[in-house]
């Protein structure tokens, strides 16, 4: 008689029962450059906006003062302070990397895309300000 039939049958004959679980990978506070992530922000913000018709901003005295004091205030940050505007950086980065996909998708397929890209370019805007914000200093 077995005792053990029903865990015996849940997982694939031949490999092992062991639970393994990986481990995320190391957070090393104060490595991410807070300047250079905005700036790519902003590349990104240039295309959307050049999607949505919208006339182009060139680089500006005061967009590359804004890099520079972000990247002194992260450097001066706490940790916690500092991983908070890492992951708030990358969730803006992901969904307006996915965001600019499906747009030139949509662009390429002919459909109109320039409403959509001005409502991404405003949100865009919106968690650039608030990534400004995120900082002290």
């Amino acid at each position: 008689m077995c005792r053990n039939a029903i865990s015996r049958s849940l997982g694939p004959t031949g490999y092992s029962r062991r639970v393994t679980q990986q481990q995320p990978p190391p957070y090393v506070p104060g490595c991410a450059d807070a300047g250079a992530q905005v700036a790519r922000l902003r590349e990104v913000l240039a295309l959307i906006d050049e999607l949505a018709g919208r006339a182009r901003r060139g680089p500006q005295d005061d967009m590359l003062d804004d890099a520079a004091r972000l990247s002194s205030a992260y450097d001066h940050a706490l940790p916690i302070d500092q991983k908070r505007f890492d992951a708030f950086a990358s969730e803006t980065g992901r969904w307006a990397t996915a965001g600019v996909q499906t747009l030139l998708k949509l662009d390429e397929g002919g459909f109109p895309v320039r409403a959509a890209a001005t409502r991404l370019a405003e949100e865009l805007e919106k968690a650039l300000r608030r990534l400004s914000q995120r900082l002290p200093g």
